[in-house]
């Protein structure tokens, strides 16, 4: 099985999340999404094959998230990917891709569902 991971190696879900991808034996591609960050219709796939709203994908906690209006009740789905998708240390991480799903592993166990 072949495996994405969306890491920050400086995020200890995400290690965590990479630890449980790699143990599963998959054949994974590590993209460290804050230097390749994922284009806009990328960030869309990923949260819509997740099962996610947009801001459920976002970091809500971080204070970048209401610097940059996130938490405008008013903005579009597709204005939030917009500025997620150009600001990429507020998206939530780590995604995982396999070929049996997409899951944003939080907690870190939801990725066992699609290895």
């Amino acid at each position: 099985m072949k495996a994405t991971v969306f890491h920050n190696p400086r995020c200890s879900k995400s290690r965590q999340a990479l630890d449980l991808v790699n143990q599963s034996g998959a054949e994974v591609t590590v993209v460290e999404y804050l230097k390749d960050p994922p284009s806009k219709a990328e960030l869309a796939k990923l949260i819509a094959d997740a099962g996610l709203a947009p801001r459920d994908a976002a970091r809500r906690k971080d204070a970048l998230y209401k610097e940059l209006g996130l938490d405008n009740p008013d903005l579009s789905d597709d204005e939030v990917i917009g500025i997620m998708a150009d600001n990429p240390a507020v998206i939530e991480r780590p995604f995982v891709v396999t070929d049996k799903g997409t899951r944003l592993a939080r907690p870190t166990e939801l990725v066992n569902d699609i290895l």
